[in-house]
């Protein structure tokens, strides 16, 4: 059977023209699935003999919502949403001046091993699949009755590592008869794996590219982040270089700063030298408690003194607002749980 919420309306005309259906009954379906329908027999403008075929040749799959939680400081919203196979993934509901920012995972788990990240911890366990991305975030919107606008792909897993189907997710969400959301209001976060961006520039996507770079030397970035590795910095640097000239996208670089690792005065200078060379926004991000994690984050002192070394040399860099810290639903601290194999 297959999965028809990871297909486009185009994909299911065809397969209805090959069942003898009209073509229009594709939208209407599309539609139906953009509304969290389980089933099929909740599609009640379809005729029933329709609805009967349809249950024989594609399912329908959705999340169940096994915890929530609800910051007492903020109003972020976090998620444990379990999967058809049991497994689990978190997903993050974020409320701005501007609107409503859903924070999605796209792997149950990670295998870049980034030594201040929770959602590492026990490696990877599989890749999501482009309707279960679809569903965290039709059913945040749809549990927590918040319009969602904006998305960000930084939640549990590494985007670039499952690319096919975030590419597929990417094309469902932006759908104009789905839930339509622009280009230009998601973001997608990536560890740095470059032979991933050059094919991701030839798609000249509208979305904002962050890379989480956390440290501008290779000797400090391979010490925190394996990705690094047989990769290096100035190839980084090269390869988003050639993304921003392809796709004319402004990229952010993502910093962690961690007390005595990556936030000394050189490190600021080195960072800004490589910011100037794609025009990146440089976000700064006080290090989030993992319990697992040896780290401290930087002090307020050399944070601020990071940041107006950055400024002065003509980098434009702001610091995260830390949101949901109080259920861990902060960069870093999310994790894959109730795993089954």
């Amino acid at each position: 059977m297959r999965d028809i919420k990871a297909m486009l309306p185009e994909e299911i005309e065809a397969a209805l023209k090959e069942m003898g259906q009209p073509k229009y009954r594709a939208g209407q379906i599309f539609e139906w699935l953009t509304r969290g329908v389980k089933s099929f027999d909740e599609m009640s403008n379809l005729p029933k003999d329709l609805r009967a075929k349809l249950a024989e040749e594609f399912y329908i799959d959705g999340l169940t919502c096994l915890r929530k939680q609800v910051s007492q400081e903020d109003g972020t919203i976090k998620y444990l949403w379990q999967l058809r196979d049991g497994n689990a993934v978190e997903t993050v509901v974020m409320r701005y001046k501007y609107g409503n920012t859903v924070c999605i995972s796209s792997q149950v788990g990670c295998r870049q091993g980034c030594a201040f990240c929770a959602s590492t911890i026990g490696g990877l366990v599989r890749c999501l699949e482009p309707s279960e991305m679809l569903d965290e975030v039709l059913y945040s919107q749809m549990e927590s009755g918040l319009p969602i606008g904006h998305i960000v792909l930084m939640g549990i897993g590494e985007p670039l590592d499952n690319f096919d189907n975030v590419m597929r997710f990417l094309e469902l969400v932006n759908h104009p008869k789905g839930m339509n959301i622009g280009m230009r209001h998601i973001s997608l976060s990536t560890c740095g794996l470059i032979e991933k961006f050059d094919k991701l520039a030839e798609r000249n996507l509208q979305l904002t590219l962050s890379v989480s770079l956390h440290a501008p030397d290779d000797e400090t970035r391979s010490k925190i982040m394996p990705a690094n590795r047989g990769r290096g910095v100035e190839n980084l640097i090269s390869a988003c270089e050639r993304y921003y000239e392809k796709t004319g996208r402004r990229i952010s670089f993502e910093y962690a700063m961690i007390d005595g690792v990556n936030d000394t005065p050189e490190h600021a200078k080195l960072l800004a030298k490589h910011a100037r060379r794609v025009s990146a926004h440089v976000n700064l991000i006080p290090l989030n408690h993992v319990d697992e994690s040896k780290f401290e984050p930087s002090t307020p002192e050399h944070l601020k003194a990071f940041q107006k070394i950055l400024r002065d040399s003509g980098v434009n860099a702001t610091v995260r607002r830390k949101l949901g810290g109080d259920i861990d639903a902060s960069c870093g601290q999310l994790r894959k749980k109730l795993a089954t194999r």
